[in-house]
């Protein structure tokens, strides 16, 4: 794996960015994923999400307005990975993996775990 991070990236989102300067400074390139343009397949996010230990729910953007126009708030599991597979935009973010694990910054503290 050549970096010593991965992070599921999206620039417009300051979380994001600061998880990403947040590697930076504790001496990690992270292999940027600019997961809109690329993102997940359903497999990849269905691990990413249990590798961090966290429902599915938990990894969905609630306040993105496509949550509720698609009415996912009383979606089973399966519809929300499919959901978050069709439409990258749903996926909460960034997600962070590195040789010691999984997390998704929310709280941005909780990747210092993994670094």
């Amino acid at each position: 794996m050549g970096a010593d991070a991965v992070i599921y990236h999206n620039p417009k989102c300051t979380t994001s960015r600061k998880t990403l300067d947040l590697l930076r400074d504790n001496g990690m390139e992270p292999n940027v994923v600019l997961y809109l343009k690329t993102p997940p397949s359903r497999a990849e996010l269905k691990k990413l999400i249990a590798d961090a230990g966290i429902d599915v729910r938990t990894a969905v953007r609630k306040r993105e307005s496509l949550y509720a126009e698609l009415g996912l708030a009383d979606a089973s599991d399966d519809e929300l990975l499919d959901a978050m597979a069709e439409h990258p935009i749903l996926i909460e973010r960034p997600f962070v993996t590195t040789a010691k694990g999984t997390r998704l910054a929310r709280p941005i503290d909780s990747v210092r775990e993994i670094l």
